[in-house]
């Protein structure tokens, strides 16, 4: 079964952002990717049980199983030496995607203390959004408490657009919490 934003997507979205921009066809319309969903724990290393922490927090949260990421390069001054791991990521495709941002919009991010809205200028020139969350039990899934620590992560959408204009006005049309 389809999620809810992405049938509301194919039958109203498309069509409002095909004649708001005067597409020419509905291939050039904006649409969601991936969504990455990516922990850096910098002392992953010393103490292995906050990494498998984070992957079961991430897959509590997404439905989906964590990579470990590893650092790339030694860094003396955190004590990091390449191959270390550092944190974990999830990159979410089709149902999945949709479940998690109708999830993101309409429950999580309602629940963050003193929330006044995203930030309207985390687009890259690509047309990706990006954005951090401080605490990952915004998320109804996580128990409060089973967290060994709280950490964030950050989210990154990535959308098929030619420019932030576009991918702005997808994640409207999707009811994103834009500061005003």
């Amino acid at each position: 079964m389809a999620s809810r934003l992405k049938i509301e997507y194919e039958k109203n979205i498309r069509k409002k952002l095909k004649s708001q921009f005067k597409f020419k066809s509905i291939m050039e319309v904006p649409k969601l990717e991936k969504i990455v969903l990516n922990v850096g724990i910098g002392e992953a290393h010393s103490n292995p049980n906050l990494l498998k922490a984070a992957i079961e927090e991430l897959r509590a949260i997404t439905g989906q199983h964590a990579v470990k990421t590893t650092a790339r390069k030694s860094i003396a001054n955190f004590k990091l030496r390449e191959g270390f791991d550092v944190g974990c990521r999830v990159t979410l495709r089709g149902d999945r995607m949709y479940e998690f941002l109708d999830r993101l919009i309409n429950i999580a991010l309602p629940r963050v203390r003193d929330f006044r809205g995203l930030s309207p200028k985390s687009f890259d020139n690509f047309g990706s959004y990006n954005f951090s969350v401080m605490e990952q039990i915004m998320f109804p899934e996580i128990n409060f408490d089973k967290v060994e620590k709280i950490h964030g992560f950050n989210i990154t959408i990535a959308i098929s657009a030619k420019n932030k204009e576009h991918s702005r006005a997808l994640l409207d049309e999707f009811k994103m919490p834009f500061r005003s």
